[in-house]
């Protein structure tokens, strides 16, 4: 029986540094000041959130209320955002490695050697609700609303009703921010990484799961290597303004309000926008009240009427850091143009052409699929592709060309209509994971095996053509070609003529823990691609990250040895004790926490083995019988190389 993948989800800060002009400074007269005194200069920084999906979540919302950067050297931190009043909640399932605008904001010019983010830590700042299709054995119903009372968020500080979690994250390489110069930053907060939502079911019956949300530890920094190729999230605004030439728009950020409300309302933020239409391509744009839609160029045609107007829109950043819309939906409500399924693939009928997409109320919401259905794949890129369809019709939910797990963004012909039925849909990440299987010089095979099993698939993706762009090395190097890599380390990517074999040989291991777990492969995860020469009627395989699998929990058999690095472990199901190596080089060391419930709170601490403090640890407390969940790689000699590791005090885990 295949255990279940970790599903890495990432929160991610991207700090876009844009190019902007500075003067110097005059006196009050006419006259102008023969020394005048030298004005900071800075930049704008578009600050972008973006995450990765978790298959047992349909909302992990959070209050994110300021975020600040750490000068290098010294000096107060400079903030570069402050949430609006009252503080959205942002539901970061949504933004499954998509960028969500918070807005673009000045920064000084000057090196920072770090960033905080402030979080809001009272109850109801964070809110849980599961999936309405979780994973087998999860410890929550489908659909479920966790109360605020068994969400314990860990490290917060202040007082009662204005409870708050710093998080501090240290930059791998100072961000410079140049005036009239680009540069950009990109910070990943793993979602599901395993200390980050932790529930913990006590032994006792009748008791109640508390899950503890660890917002201090699962952050790194992350390289964004081309602003033009990050997907960005559907945005939301309300149009203040048509600039003279009628070449833009400008709006008012607007925050759907989290949980939806029926009609769902907004939260304005104090950031505006900027919006190109397509002067080349063309925009499409779609009037949701007249339920017309028509390409434009500029906005000439609109702008008596446009001001006002509540928009949603799917745009793409150029290389000089302004944004172009692909496709607008205006609306003189705000609802009608929320009123536009947007979530991850719950479902695909092939037999009655209808996908139900997951909401963020737990639920499923289906839609039908038509003859007149389009299907765009996001390519922002690539102007021409990223603004036509890949098929239209019910032909493509045949032969795993669209399955579970796709993030995606709908537009409806009626929003009145039952069901309601797909006009557009955008695919934002068409995600292929599970166990991986027949690896050759061509292609490897995904296996996915889904609560429900109709929706499981069995799909060979080709790799990408071998002259094909895949971004740049550590280095700032291009890369063509399939490259791969080890969660957690994207900077080391294995790339070039040998990445294909080496992947090969990396894919090959087998954990037997035997009885009813039986053999335990490697787990992979691709975003696929579609229209590569390799392929250019089906999706290929540009990258491969290598997950740790969620191994069943089970208990220490022999205890740690620093000399070694190993200890070994039985599962629930289990009867073999296969060996576990954690790494101890600081930089690429596995994670090692204690979880701890005692008089019903439950504390998540770091340990870290890189130290001889932290190996005195882990060597007292990972004993024989010690409750204990790993997540790792199997190896070829059929070791499982552990990544993370939980060993449980106080009153024990049974998830």
């Amino acid at each position: 029986m295949q255990s279940k993948k970790w599903s890495g989800a990432i929160l991610s800060l991207a700090f876009v540094v844009l190019s902007t002009g500075c003067g110097t400074g005059s006196s009050s007269g006419s006259v102008a000041d023969p020394n005048p005194t030298p004005q900071p200069q800075s930049g704008t920084v578009s600050l972008i959130l973006s995450d990765a999906s978790s298959e047992d979540w349909a909302g992990i919302n959070v209050k994110i209320l300021s975020i600040a950067l750490v000068p290098q050297g010294g000096g107060s931190n400079v903030t570069i955002y402050t949430c609006p009043n009252p503080a959205p909640g942002i539901n970061l399932v949504q933004l499954d490695q998509l960028g969500e605008i918070l807005g673009n904001v000045p920064v000084p010019a000057g090196s920072y050697s770090g960033a905080q983010l402030t979080i809001g830590g009272n109850p109801g700042d964070v809110s849980l609700v599961v999936s309405a299709d979780p994973e087998t054995g999860f410890a929550a119903a489908p659909g479920t609303t966790i109360p605020s009372n068994q969400i314990q968020i860990q490290g917060t500080t202040g007082g009662a009703g204005s409870l708050t979690v710093a998080v501090n994250v240290k930059f791998a390489s100072s961000l410079v921010v140049t005036a009239n110069q680009s540069n950009a930053l990109d910070i990943e907060f793993d979602l599901a990484h395993p200390a980050f939502i932790i529930g913990h079911v006590p032994l006792a019956s009748g008791g109640n799961t508390l899950w503890a949300v660890n917002f201090n530890g699962p952050v790194r920094q992350h390289r964004l290597e081309d602003i033009t190729r990050l997907v960005l999230r559907h945005m939301y605004g309300s149009v203040s303004s048509v600039s003279s030439d009628n070449t833009s728009i400008t709006i008012t950020k607007l925050f759907p309000v989290e949980h939806p409300t029926n009609p769902e309302t907004s939260i304005a933020s104090a950031q505006s926008l900027s919006i190109l239409a397509d002067a080349t391509n063309g925009t499409l744009f779609y009037d949701v009240d007249a339920k017309t839609s028509t390409s434009i160029k500029d906005f000439s045609s609109l702008a008596s009427t446009l001001t006002g107007k509540f928009v949603r829109i799917a745009a793409r950043y150029q290389e000089n850091g302004t944004l172009t819309a692909v496709r607008i939906w205006a609306s003189s409500t705000f609802n009608s143009v929320w009123i536009s399924p947007e979530g991850h693939v719950l479902h695909v009928n092939t037999g009655t052409d209808i996908i139900t997409v997951a909401s963020e109320t737990g639920s499923g919401i289906p839609l039908l699929v038509n003859s007149q259905t389009q299907f765009f794949f996001r390519t922002p890129w690539d102007a021409v592709s990223d603004a036509t369809p890949i098929a239209t019709g019910t032909g493509f939910l045949t032969s795993d060309n669209f399955v579970r797990g796709f993030k995606v963004h709908a537009s409806v012909v009626d929003p009145l209509a039952v069901p309601l039925v797909a006009q557009s849909i955008d695919i934002e990440i068409a995600r292929f994971d599970g166990t991986l299987s027949n690896p050759t010089n061509t292609a490897f095979t995904y296996t996915r095996d889904f609560p429900t099993a109709s929706d499981d698939y069995t799909n060979t993706l080709d790799y990408i053509s071998s002259s094909s762009a895949n971004g740049k090395d550590s280095l700032g190097n291009p890369i063509v070609g399939f490259k791969w890599w080890n969660f957690t380390f994207p900077t080391l990517a294995d790339t070039g003529k040998d990445a294909i074999g080496d992947f090969i040989n990396a894919t090959n291991g087998t954990a037997n823990f035997g009885g009813s777990v039986g053999p335990v492969n490697a787990w992979g995860e691709t975003y696929g691609w579609w229209n590569d020469p390799a392929a250019p009627t089906s999706w290929t395989a540009p990258w491969t990250v290598l997950l740790p699998t969620s191994l069943p929990i089970g208990t220490v058999a022999y205890g740690y040895s620093p000399t070694s690095s190993t200890f070994t472990f039985l599962v629930q199901g289990g009867v073999n004790a296969p060996t576990v190596t954690l790494g101890t080089t600081s930089g690429s060391a596995a994670l090692v926490y204690q979880v701890d419930r005692t008089g019903g709170i439950v504390t998540v601490s770091p340990v870290d083995i890189t130290t001889p403090a932290g190996q005195t640890t882990i060597q007292t407390n990972l004993v024989a019988n010690t409750p204990v969940k790993v997540f790792g790689v199997p190896q070829a000699n059929g070791s499982v190389k552990g990544y993370v590791v939980l060993y449980y005090t106080g009153v024990s885990s049974t998830n």
